[in-house]
């Protein structure tokens, strides 16, 4: 993970948050995230929206109050969505459907009833789109919660329904392809109305900071359970609105000795009473979302990666012992051992007693002896 996947894994991320390919027919492409991996959605108008859709839709006094906005307006981060995603299917597709219906979909446990918040479903391992199928749910944008429907989303107005087709990309990690001569599971997805949401710009530097907060929150949780695409997004989430918080951060810094005086009275790392983090703070809370997208990347194999968020990692917090141990995994991996050394000897400088690094340096060398004494006797035969 896009984050950066997460650079998707950066490439692979940005894709998800709205930047796809337009062909000549009005089809929208782009390659997103789920906990089963990478997946490809293609994705197709197939009835526009319009304002009276939503007002007659708000005349049918619908579960949820809904603010329904206008047409030419999109869903923000923050919107609740009024969504509901059907599987569409041949008759001759029945029977495969029902094994496509349990691959995509969290079946809902209860109905929805609350008037002001998105529904409550679990996040599972097993499901690609993750919305309960068939019944009308509500997000919250920009949650990641869903990331396929709410990629879909983010491009739809009110009262707009789109067709989605999903395939597994090719040869990609933690992937299970579907049988051989399968096509590309097919839904629909509905926008029926939406509250108003804001830009990453809009947004008060105090609200950015709660949203990086919860999606680092979150993205441990994921981690822990096995969800290692959706940790990647979270934490990349977190990193994109973070770095559009370090100007904010710099001017409460640059305001003189008031603001340092009442950073020094917040010495248990609390937020400043404006709701932004010390500079102290913003750079630490950086540096461990740099390290954790290390991890999720080593996690998917995607060892150049590590290496470049391990080392941002260690740049901003030069004493964070779990960057260094990372750096050096991923400098192993892309068989950089004098730079995994460098990375390892330094983790000891922080934990003396740390045994891995220890036997990873150990390993190491007796690696180098061995490959220096391989070359040596190549070197004599070419001479003798």
């Amino acid at each position: 993970m896009t984050s950066e996947m997460a650079g998707r894994m950066d490439q692979t991320l940005e894709t998800l948050h709205g930047n796809g390919d337009h062909d000549a027919i009005g089809v929208t492409s782009w390659v997103s995230v789920c906990p089963r991996g990478l997946w490809k959605v293609q994705q197709k108008q197939t009835r526009e929206g319009s304002q009276k859709s939503v007002s007659d839709a708000a005349q049918r006094n619908l579960s949820l109050s809904l603010l329904a906005c206008s047409s030419s307006r999109y869903p923000r981060i923050g919107s609740l969505c009024r969504v509901r995603v059907q599987l569409k299917v041949d008759e001759a597709e029945s029977t495969a459907s029902e094994k496509g219906k349990e691959m995509l979909s969290v079946q809902p446990e209860q109905s929805v009833t609350e008037v002001t918040e998105a529904s409550a479903f679990p996040r599972r391992p097993d499901s690609v789109l993750q919305v309960p199928l068939g019944d009308w749910t509500t997000l919250r944008l920009g949650e990641g919660q869903c990331d396929i429907t709410e990629a879909c989303v983010e491009r739809m107005r009110a009262g707009e329904e789109c067709e989605i087709l999903i395939s597994p990309v090719e040869n990609g990690p933690d992937v299970s392809h579907p049988a051989e001569g399968n096509p590309p599971l097919c839904a629909t997805v509905e926008l029926e109305a939406f509250t108003t949401g804001k830009e990453s710009w809009e947004m008060p530097p105090n609200e950015k900071w709660e949203w990086v907060k919860s999606h680092k929150e979150r993205g441990g949780t994921r981690f822990r359970s096995g969800d290692v695409w959706g940790a990647a997004d979270s934490y990349s989430r977190a990193l994109k609105l973070l770095i559009t918080l370090g100007g904010h951060v710099r001017e409460v810094e640059r305001k003189g000795q008031e603001a340092e005086e009442q950073r020094d009275a917040n010495n248990d790392g609390e937020m400043l009473s404006n709701g932004l983090p010390s500079a102290n703070d913003f750079k630490t809370t950086k540096a461990e979302l740099h390290s954790n997208m290390s991890l999720c990347q080593l996690k998917l194999n995607q060892p150049e990666r590590a290496k470049a968020s391990a080392a941002k990692a260690t740049q901003l917090e030069p004493g964070g012992a779990k960057a260094w141990y990372r750096l050096g995994q991923a400098c192993q991996m892309v068989n950089e051992l004098e730079e995994a050394k460098q990375a390892f000897r330094k983790l000891l400088e922080i934990q003396p007693e740390s045994l891995a690094a220890l036997k990873v340096i150990k390993s190491i060398t007796n690696r180098e002896k061995e490959t220096n004494a391989q070359l040596g006797l190549r070197l004599s035969k070419m001479f003798s």
